[in-house]
């Protein structure tokens, strides 16, 4: 010990308060931790150490600046040979001596049962983040096969949900609070953002409490991931109660379908893009899904048999059927040498983009705000069962693997039952009827 800190540690204090206890490495001051004798220590030229008289491994340090700290130190595993461990408490007037004696008391425990508490904490600072994961993750197997547009929906919401409420935050640290909390906060907007996505695009984020449910279930599959990597342990979104995930069925009946073909036709005349027009129009015609028409290649389209086989869609390889106003649109449009796209793109070499763009101009005059281009493919299946196709039947036509997917527009063949229950009605009336006039 410096002999000037010695010297006022004896003049200074009471003698309760201290004494020295001399070690083979020297002297080492052991003083009673307590406010007043915290506050009287001074700063000397190095940082000096003092211990608790009481509790063996609590003290404090007081750095050359006159910052009073306390520490708790221990040996690892209890044995001479065993490295010593130091670990920070907090700052004396942030904490009481008794406050930080209490937590000196538990670390201590720690190391009694056989823990090493200052490595837990050394090897929570070196474990990664929620936003490593979530990288790690799109990064992995658990991505590899999933569709290339799944991926990038996965990650829009990585990067404009999970990442700016929960990115910084250590994967064995997220609680089911966490996740309850962020459910919240989604459903409420606290993520919602208006962003510039290039020279002319923008991204509406806009939450919600459908986009809070999706986002958790991906959630759940990245913590999933780190549980299969044995990161953590449990999955802290297991169990956590979502907001149904409604569906939004939105169909068109026939006076809105000739309000479309009207917009449609007015688009033309104002020059939109013709084949943002042909795209929507195709969509009506078949059923099928944006991707899947704008993505379209001319070696798919097979018109003597009336197909497309689509190499990749959302279920795979797909066939979609084509019907009369279908082919004769597919065979009216133009064949551009350097592309193999049915609707190229204006620029580069890629595949036409812009059909959402033109189709909110088209909503609008038609006066449908409310209607997404993928509700085209709800009023396909609609007018199916109109004229009495059977769920099975509408499936196939869609490209369902699965028939629960289907299984959505049951409701919707309340107009055939009852027009069936109407001719049974009436066919057991005019039975009925006909007893009565022959008694």
């Amino acid at each position: 010990m410096p002999q000037d800190a010695g010297k006022f540690l004896r003049h200074s204090l009471p003698s309760a308060y201290f004494r020295v206890l001399v070690s083979r490495r020297g002297s080492i001051p052991r003083i009673k931790l307590t406010a007043s004798s915290v506050r009287a220590l001074e700063a000397v030229d190095k940082p000096q150490f003092y211990w608790d008289d009481a509790l063996a491994g609590f003290g404090v340090k007081v750095t050359p600046k006159g910052k009073k700290v306390f520490v708790c130190q221990y040996r690892a595993g209890g044995g001479s040979s065993n490295p010593t461990r130091r670990m920070t408490i907090g700052s004396f007037g942030h904490l009481t001596p008794d406050q930080a004696r209490t937590e000196a008391k538990r670390i201590l425990g720690q190391v009694a049962t056989g823990g090493d508490p200052a490595e837990e904490v050394q090897l929570k600072r070196r474990e990664i983040t929620v936003a490593q994961l979530c990288d790690k993750y799109l990064e992995g197997e658990a991505c590899a096969a999933k569709k290339r547009s799944t991926v990038c929906t996965d990650k829009g919401r990585i990067e404009r949900h999970i990442k700016p409420l929960l990115g910084n935050k250590k994967v064995s640290s997220v609680s089911r609070g966490d996740v309850k909390k962020f459910l919240h906060d989604v459903a409420e907007g606290r993520t919602a953002a208006d962003i510039k996505t290039g020279k002319f695009g923008r991204a509406r984020i806009t939450g919600g409490r459908g986009t809070a449910t999706r986002t958790v279930g991906l959630l759940g599959s990245i913590f999933t991931y780190a549980c299969d990597l044995e990161i953590i342990e449990t999955n802290p979104v297991r169990g956590i109660k979502r907001f149904p995930d409604r569906k939004m069925d939105r169909f068109l009946n026939e006076r809105e379908l000739m309000n479309l073909g009207a917009s449609l036709a007015e688009a033309e005349n104002k020059g939109h893009n013709p084949h943002a027009l042909n795209i929507i129009r195709l969509l009506v015609f078949t059923g099928a899904r944006r991707g899947e028409i704008e993505t379209l290649k001319w070696r798919e389209v097979d018109p003597e048999n009336g197909l497309l086989n689509l190499e990749d869609s959302k279920t795979g390889q797909k066939i979609i059927r084509l019907n009369a106003p279908a082919l004769q649109l597919l065979d009216g449009l133009p064949r551009f040498d350097e592309s193999e796209f049915v609707f190229p793109a204006i620029k580069g070499t890629g595949h036409y983009t812009g059909t959402p763009k033109v189709w909110r101009d088209i909503r609008q005059d038609a006066g449908f705000m409310d209607l997404r281009l993928h509700d085209l493919r709800h009023s396909f299946a609609s007018m199916a069962l109109k004229i009495g196709a059977s769920l099975p039947v509408i499936g196939a036509l869609l490209g369902h693997k699965n028939p629960v997917t289907t299984q959505r527009y049951a409701h919707l063949s309340d107009d055939p039952l009852r027009s069936l229950s109407d001719a049974v009605g009436k066919r057991m009336s005019d039975a009925l009827h006909a007893s009565r006039a022959g008694s």
